[in-house]
């Protein structure tokens, strides 16, 4: 099980958002590439990265940072990012920086032909970020509501050739309340692509119910709140799941 530090990015800094909403941002560090670094010092084995202006600008709008986090983490461990990713041009730049993954989120949803296009031209480096309540899925920074299954949505995706799907259930992100394993697993359990968890991570208790699951499809956990608040120990909690599926 693969616990997967989040680093959100606000005006080049790192922050954490209550459920998505960009006025109720608490600093974590001026120094993305430090807290980086730390994560890395602490065992993690994949960096989360979201450039949250970018999400609402539709354009990267970190790129300072972004790099500055790539340069510092080098080759050692993958790094993924989502965040205002709406043209090839924008993921072919990434790449060559050193991401390995970029996130389409929104744009995969409202915009399918890119991501199409974009699982051609960059194989084996796109995901999918579905962000949903009650299995429904949401757009544009959680504000829109839409019709759309995650099911349904997700198999026409992994059809197309993404590499994986971060579930986020948007009702419980920043909140501390406990990942919704059950809508993660009966996801995982409609694809043969990996799903990673998202949103709500509270304690240790959540990564026990998610290795018990990691069978069904669960690759991992983006963790937020919980390991800047002290909630979660990271590196004890990634320890602990080595020794449960170990």
């Amino acid at each position: 099980m693969l616990l997967i530090p989040a680093i959100d990015l606000k005006d080049g800094h790192c922050v954490r958002l209550r459920q998505g909403d960009m006025d109720q941002a608490t600093t974590f560090s001026e120094s993305p590439a430090d807290m980086a670094a730390h994560w890395l010092a602490q065992g993690a084995r994949r960096l989360h990265l979201v450039d949250l202006n970018g999400a609402f600008a539709g354009k990267p709008q970190n790129l300072a940072a972004i790099k500055a986090i790539l340069a510092e983490v080098g080759e050692d461990i993958p790094v993924q990012l989502g965040g205002g990713i709406r043209d090839l041009d924008t993921i072919e730049k990434y790449i060559d920086a050193g991401l390995r993954y970029v996130i389409i989120g929104t744009a995969a949803v409202k915009n399918p032909g890119f991501l199409q296009d974009a699982c051609t031209a960059f194989g084996g480096h796109v995901i999918v970020g579905l962000d949903a309540k009650d299995g429904k899925v949401a757009t544009d920074g959680w504000s829109k509501l839409t019709g759309h299954e995650v099911v349904d949505l997700a198999r026409k995706f992994q059809d197309w050739g993404v590499e994986s799907i971060i579930y986020t259930d948007i009702g419980r992100d920043g909140m501390l309340s406990g990942i919704n394993v059950e809508a993660t697993v009966k996801l995982a359990q409609a694809l043969t692509i990996p799903v990673i968890a998202s949103g709500g991570l509270a304690g240790m208790a959540d990564i026990e119910q998610l290795c018990a699951v990691e069978g069904e499809g669960v690759e991992g956990v983006i963790c937020g709140r919980a390991i800047y608040s002290g909630d979660l120990e990271f590196a004890a909690a990634q320890a602990r799941a080595d020794a449960l599926n170990g």
